[in-house]
Order: structure tokens, then sequence, then C-alpha cells
């Protein structure tokens, strides 16, 4: 087995900001995955906060333009619900208020027919001919996928 080359460690402010500008170029970051990615990277903490402050500064990083982008790859791409996306941004340590704002980006209509497509596609693949055992599954499968019980049972009965 080949042993890995030890990382070159990060120790000047303008190694740690170059490398930083890179990784948030390449996607949107929150500040805590730049903070973490640093602390692999081997950058001393006073030199991390510093860099972050710099990225901020250079719009390099933006927590609320981050938090719209995670709510919608995760509903467009992953068709996650709002529950569990806003799990993954809480993960991701992203403010109370940003969350609230992020969700509120969501389009109702389009929210409905998501979770509508969803469950066409999950009924199709369900073996089951009793209704009740039927609405049963589905109702966990949308759940489990981070949608509220309410507007499942809803969507459910309007079909």
């Amino acid at each position: 087995m080949e042993e890995s080359k030890p990382r070159k460690k990060i120790y000047s402010d303008a190694e740690a900001l170059k490398k930083a500008e890179h990784y948030c170029a390449y996607q949107e970051r929150s500040q805590q995955e730049v903070r973490d990615k640093l602390y692999e990277w081997g950058a001393y903490p006073n030199v991390i906060e510093q860099t972050i402050s710099k990225l901020i500064d250079g719009n390099f990083l933006n927590e609320e333009r981050f938090a719209k982008a995670y709510v919608h790859g995760k509903l467009h791409i992953k068709h996650w619900g709002r529950i569990k996306i806003k799990q993954g941004l809480k993960l991701k340590r992203v403010s109370e208020p940003l969350i609230k704002k992020a969700l509120l980006s969501i389009d109702l209509d389009e929210y409905e027919k998501i979770l509508r497509n969803l469950l066409e596609k999950k009924k199709r693949s369900i073996n089951e001919k009793e209704g009740y055992k039927l609405n049963y599954k589905l109702i966990q499968y949308a759940q489990s996928r981070g949608f509220e019980s309410d507007l499942v049972r809803q969507v459910l009965q309007s079909r």
C-alpha cells in the first residue's frame, strides 16, 4: 500500500487567501465549509478568520447566496422537501434567519409539482394493491425526502 504524501501546510495569509478564493470560485460555499477546509489545509486559526473576512469583502463568500443556491439545488436536483433542506442548512451552520429567507424563495406551486411527480414515480415502483397501504408507503417515502406530512396527505387526496 502506498503512503500518501503529507499535504503542504499553509502558513501565510496570502497562501490561505489564494487557495480559499479558488475553493469558493468553484461553487457556492458556506462559511463553515471554508473554515473546515482551511483547518484541513493546516492554516492557523487567526489566519482562517482573516481569510474568511477577506473572502466576504471580496464577495467570494456570501451566506445568503449560498443558502439560496443550496435550496435551489436540493429541491430541483435531489428533490428534497423543506424539512430536509432546512436540516442540511443547519448542518452547514447557516443562521436561522437566512434559512427562513432562503426557504421563502421556493415557489409553492413548483414545490407541490415536484412532490406530485415524486409520488407518481414512487407509486409506479410499489407493488401494493390496497389503497390504504399504498398511501401509507407513499407518505413514508415523501416524509423521508423531507416533505411535510400535511402537504403529502393533501396532494394524495387531490389525485
